[in-house]
């Protein structure tokens, strides 16, 4: 196993690189980084400031004869996701990462490589060091929690910066720029019911199941099924012909990802229960059909349980799955201005039954802030009206593509020059720094880019070596071009 990273070129991004390995930072816990970065601008004579939430920001003046360009931001994250295999031994707030090379890649061993982001960060240190690189007036943000909620770019106020572009190191496909991503909001609303003495009948156990889910963001556009509208699409149907009663309904855990499965518990009248068990048939082969293309192994079956003894008030149930089965879900608009991109989406992530309350958790985004306000809007109606308690929070803007862009215009010919062809110009419907950095500082002209990462968040993620080199010499000759003021 050959762990020389230091052999490799540019030696600077790899000599900073190799140092954040040894260091923990997951999560939470960007303090040896910080201290890292500190000292780093303490040895070198750099302008450093910390914040009151722990992000470090650098500062270089213009190199002579370069005062009159545009003023650059570098900014990546400081901490990474902790992620091992089941049967590796390791404590990501003590352990240094076990870095290696393997063949063309980059990779550690058992446990998730932290690329994402230490890759960005030792790129900007690399570029503040080294004094041979011509530039502007120079900066470099270093924030912290990104991968748990961006704390670190919500907490960043207004008049700290000072450049007039934001290079977004964060990204990972060498050769792509991205210049877009869709902000977000949770909608979280809680309807109120009483329990009611369960009638006679037979008690069954509905569960979907077996589906992809995914990405809310990434993934919306592929139009899985998502658990929570196959289970109350069925449930509409159960109440208006079936006379059904709800014990209970819950669907999916986490609000940024689409559901996978769903259950609920309900009573029909014993007279119905053949007819209930044949429309449970129908529905699953109904939905397999409709999904056949995306979700091939949709699961939807009921079985008989132990009879219930409580149940959902009838009007609460009522108006429960009304709302549920109304409410928007999916892709609500594409892009205008970027073919095959999506503006607006809504996730029903989360369905759980509470003691009294049932509540529901929706992620709205959008690349346009109207957009965003607006799909909540109608969400928020719809319960209302169905009588529930609406709030909404961690609210973040969205990056609106700029195909005017001045920096995006010299990259585009930057990046020819270097290597013969034009990068490719994406957007991301899924939240970036930028789109909250925007928010903050909305005159900043924004891209970002970085090296080839595969699997990042997992114990496969892996860096492709030459694409590191590609994307540190476009990085230094964006800044050598930077724009005019």
């Amino acid at each position: 196993m050959n762990n020389n990273l230091l052999s490799l070129k540019p030696e600077l991004v790899w000599k900073h690189f190799s140092k954040i390995c040894s260091l923990p930072h997951p999560s939470g816990h960007e303090e040896k980084i910080r201290e890292y970065i500190v000292s780093f601008a303490k040895e070198h004579n750099i302008e450093c400031i910390v914040d009151e939430a722990g992000n470090v920001i650098l500062r270089k003046p213009a190199t002579p004869g370069m005062e009159n360009r545009k003023g650059i931001i570098m900014q990546g994250h400081m901490d990474m996701v902790p992620q091992k295999n089941s049967d590796k031994q390791f404590d990501f707030e003590k352990d240094p990462i076990a870095a290696y090379i393997d063949g063309e890649w980059v990779t550690a061993d058992g446990t998730t490589l932290g690329a994402d982001n230490g890759m960005g960060e030792a790129a900007a240190l690399a570029v503040m060091e080294d004094d041979t690189i011509p530039h502007g007036p120079l900066e470099a943000l270093f924030t912290i929690n990104e991968e748990s909620g961006m704390d670190g770019a919500f907490a960043l106020k207004p008049g700290v910066l000072k450049g007039d572009i934001l290079l977004n190191l964060d990204s990972e496909e060498e050769g792509e720029l991205y210049v877009g991503c869709a902000g977000g909001l949770d909608v979280v609303a809680t309807l109120p019911y009483k329990r009611e003495a369960a009638p006679g009948g037979v008690t069954y156990g509905i569960h979907v199941s077996g589906l992809k889910g995914g990405h809310s963001g990434l993934e919306i556009i592929l139009q899985r099924a998502n658990s929570n509208k196959l289970m109350f699409r069925f449930l509409y149907h159960a109440l208006q012909n079936l006379g059904v009663s709800i014990v209970e309904v819950n669907g999916g855990n986490m609000r940024n990802a689409i559901p996978r499965e769903a259950s609920a518990t309900v009573v029909v009248p014993a007279d119905k229960s053949v007819e209930f068990e044949t429309s449970v048939e129908a529905y699953e082969k109904m939905y397999k059909s409709e999904f056949s293309e995306v979700d091939e192994g949709l699961s939807f079956v009921a079985e008989k349980m132990a009879d219930a003894s409580t149940i959902i008030d009838r009007n609460t149930a009522a108006r429960l799955v009304n709302v549920i089965y109304a409410c928007p879900n999916g892709v609500a608009r594409m892009s205008d201005s970027m073919k095959g991109l999506v503006e607006t989406s809504s996730n029903l992530g989360v369905v759980v039954t509470k003691e009294d309350v049932i509540e529901v958790v929706i992620l709205v985004r959008s690349s346009v802030d109207s957009a965003k306000d607006s799909l909540t809007e109608q969400i928020t109606a719809i319960f209302t009206l169905a009588g529930a308690t609406v709030s909404t929070k961690g609210g973040y803007s969205g990056w609106k593509p700029n195909l005017n862009s001045p920096i995006l215009k010299t990259m585009q010919k930057v990046y020819q020059e270097l290597y013969g062809k034009v990068p490719a110009i994406m957007a991301i419907h899924a939240g970036l720094e930028c789109g909250i950095l925007g928010g903050t500082y909305p005159n900043l002209d924004m891209i970002s880019f970085g090296p080839t990462l595969k699997y990042p968040h997992s114990p496969d993620e892996k860096v492709n070596i030459e694409s590191v080199g590609k994307f540190y010499e476009f990085l230094v000759e964006t800044i050598k071009n930077a724009p005019l003021k």
